[in-house]
């Protein structure tokens, strides 16, 4: 609950500090007194945004502060998941600069504002007269199906609308996932065909990485085939031409007229050697220049594969940018690798296909269980809500929820609900947007608000003078639903309804002041001890000074 607020260079607010007691405070004050800007300061500790606009003195910083109690809240894994410290006392403080830098701090921790925006629901609810339009917005009126089912249900199973949620999450994160692969796909559909294209031309090619050098040493040996043979014969003859005039006839008759020397001269014997040795490596010559020469044969078929193998190498290389074979065949394997990605693209597309619709059918099922557990949760407000009503006043009122399916699955699930009601006796049940005043949707607020207090674990409540369009026994009653509520929680009502003010346990009033120098208006709060509280009640009930009989009304009211 909300045990101090502390608030400086605010508005109207000089300076003030703010005690608040459990259960019901009442807060009354003149119209334009600064009973909102106090509501406008404690804003700013649940993350609203700051504006240099609200600073009394520009010199001076402002600085709203406030400390909670939130033992039992179940708040700590927030706290952890923010890094800040966890205390059971909670202090909050917002500052504002004159140069428009604005600080926040939970625990001395600096903090950010989704922080606050998030840890603000969870310990105070402040309730304006304007928020009864909230019970014509189908969202809230969703939120709290959702909020009284799972608080009334004794089930510890994962609530409906959580459930729901996680599979509905789950579903739209595949649908994604799908689209974006279906995307890629389409876009890749093109590339993949000009890709499978190149990878075909490559694939039938037959690529081998040695084959270039080979194919070109042939085609040289092809293309001078009769030269290389003749050259070959020439050779040949000029060795041994089976005459006495070739050079082997001639070095065998050397070394016959060295073989008759010989044993008489030693340098003879040596040259015979040497000679002999020649004439054995020039006969090996002879012979392989003549076999070689038998075996260069020219064939103008083999010719022109060749050159059609090597012509189409030279293309591809060339198309490709690359210098070799080799760097072909490694681009025919780098396209056969994208191919197959692609191959794998529509196996995962199908994949994800198959599991969306198997995470469709735990929408679909989680939905209904949803719808169920609203349509339980819509008749205890119905059965519940009633009762308060009569209270306050409508005596022939008939609440009623309706639920209805919507064409589409959304983050909500797929209920579009309404809630019908009509004051009158024999009335039709329409739309409360379209037939409640201004004064019942107030009402019926309120008995929303005091039904979920039964069902919730939120520490405070703010009225902001929720009792507009409301007088005489009705007040009272308003006054009563209140303090019942505030048996359960904090119930800060800010009125103007003598019968309201006279219920509370605390009374604090807000007024203007000029102050002594006669510069400036400043707004202050105190608390009102009994005798002021019950001149504060007279007043309101008539005039200021108030009338005896005022005063006598206003000891009854308090009694």
């Amino acid at each position: 609950m909300l045990q101090t607020l502390h608030i400086e260079n605010y508005a109207l607010i000089r300076e003030s500090d703010i005690v608040f007691g459990s259960g019901c405070v009442a807060i009354t004050g003149e119209t334009g007194a600064g009973k909102s800007i106090m509501l406008g300061a404690l804003g700013l500790l649940l993350g609203q945004r700051a504006d240099t606009a609200v600073l009394a003195d520009k010199q001076r910083k402002c600085v709203v502060e406030a400390r909670f109690d939130i033992a039992g809240l179940g708040l700590k894994p927030l706290f952890d998941e923010a890094d800040v410290d966890y205390d059971d006392l909670l202090i909050l403080r917002r500052e504002i600069s004159p140069a428009g830098k604005s600080r926040a701090f939970a625990n001395d921790t600096p903090v950010q504002l989704p922080f606050l925006k998030q840890l603000g629901p969870r310990i105070i609810d402040i309730h304006s007269q304007h928020q009864t339009l909230t019970l014509a917005d189908s969202q809230f009126r969703l939120s709290l199906l959702d909020t009284l089912s799972s608080k009334s249900s004794a089930c510890t199973a994962l609530e409906p609308i959580a459930a729901y949620r996680q599979a509905y999450a789950l579903y739209t994160s595949l649908k994604r996932q799908l689209e974006d692969l279906t995307t890629t796909e389409s876009q890749n559909r093109k590339e993949q065909d000009y890709l499978q294209f190149q990878f075909n031309e490559l694939a039938e090619a037959r690529l081998l990485s040695d084959e270039q050098e080979a194919l070109e040493q042939e085609s040289q040996l092809l293309s001078h085939a009769e030269a290389i043979r003749e050259g070959l014969g020439e050779a040949a003859r000029l060795l041994d031409d089976d005459t006495e005039r070739s050079l082997l006839s001639a070095l065998r008759q050397a070394k016959g007229a060295l073989a008759h020397i010989a044993t008489f001269h030693p340098d003879a014997e040596t040259l015979f050697a040497r000679l002999d040795s020649s004439l054995i490596e020039l006969d090996d010559i002879n012979t392989t220049l003549r076999s070689t020469a038998d075996g260069i044969s020219y064939s103008p078929e083999r010719q022109q594969e060749v050159d059609e193998r090597l012509a189409l190498l030279y293309r591809l290389e060339k198309k490709h940018g690359v210098e070799s074979v080799a760097e072909l065949i490694a681009l025919r394997d780098d396209l056969d690798l994208r191919l197959q990605s692609f191959a794998s693209l529509d196996d995962r597309i199908q994949e994800l296909m198959e599991q969306v619709d198997r995470v469709f059918g735990r929408v679909q099922e989680a939905a209904d269980r949803l719808t169920a557990s609203r349509a339980a949760a819509g008749d205890l407000l119905s059965r519940n809500i009633l009762p308060t009503l009569h209270a306050l006043g409508m005596p022939e009122a008939r609440f009623s929820v309706q639920l209805s399916p919507l064409p589409s699955y959304g983050p909500q699930g797929h209920d579009s609900v309404a809630f019908l009601f009509n004051a009158n006796r024999g009335g039709e049940l329409r739309d409360l947007s379209k037939v409640a005043s201004g004064g019942e949707m107030s009402r019926l607020m309120l008995a929303v608000k005091s039904m979920l207090t039964t069902h919730s674990l939120l520490p405070t409540v703010i009225f902001d003078e929720i009792d507009t369009g409301v007088s005489g026994d009705i007040s009272v009653a308003v006054g009563s639903i209140m303090c019942r509520m505030a048996d359960r929680m904090q119930v800060i009502a800010i009125t103007h309804m003598p019968q309201i003010a006279a219920r509370a346990a605390q009374h604090l009033k807000v007024y203007k002041q000029v102050e002594a120098d006669g510069d400036r208006t400043v707004s202050h709060i105190r608390q009102l001890s009994p005798d002021e509280r019950l001149n504060e009640v007279a007043v309101m009930l008539s005039s200021d000074p108030p009338t005896q009989a005022a005063l006598q009304t206003a000891r009854e009211l308090m009694s």
